[in-house]
């Protein structure tokens, strides 16, 4: 596995520090799980954009619609949980070779076949209801930031709810 990176540069804005009840190495571990979050984020964005270009078959049209509200439904996702690392006091991871670094979630193969491109992407959507659902335990009891727990407690509703949408398109239960 590659080298995580650590965003550790704390900010200060006009000389004006962030005192938001949170300690310093509290919302530095936050904003590392937000980093990982982030580069999962993005790494799954650019897997359901390349399924968008190159989904084939009888249903085109209707997969390639359903891939671009995905994708533009986690370009707002994506933004949301980089805002959230700067309204903690950190930067945002912003390069690709960042985000490839600390993302749990792969790339993944091309494929053009339809059920294979929904089962990747379930696949990738019930990886991070999982992930997700410790990040949440962990950023409220250890390290004490109810909001980013509120917050990330909103993104895995969505998640939750693509993986219905992915499940439902493929049948039912997996």
């Amino acid at each position: 596995m590659a080298k995580k990176v650590s965003v550790t540069k704390s900010l200060e804005t006009n000389n004006v520090s962030i005192n938001i009840g949170i300690s310093e190495k509290n919302t530095q571990e936050v904003a590392n799980r937000l980093q990982v979050i982030l580069s999962d984020e993005q790494v799954l964005y650019s897997k359901t954009r390349n399924y968008h270009w190159n989904v084939e078959g009888p249903s085109f049209l209707e997969y390639h619609k359903l891939f671009e509200q995905l994708y533009t439904e986690l370009a707002e996702c994506i933004d949301e949980v980089a805002e959230r690392i700067r309204k903690i006091g950190h930067f945002a991871l912003g390069r690709l070779q960042d985000f490839l670094q600390q993302a749990r979630l792969l790339e993944g193969e091309y494929t053009n076949d339809s059920k294979t491109q929904l089962q990747n992407l379930l696949n990738d959507h019930e990886t991070l209801i999982r992930e997700l659902r410790v990040d949440i335990d962990d950023v409220e009891e250890k390290f004490k930031d109810a909001g980013t727990a509120d917050f990330l407690t909103g993104l895995l509703k969505d998640h939750e709810r693509w993986a219905w949408f992915l499940r439902s398109y493929l049948g039912g239960k997996k």
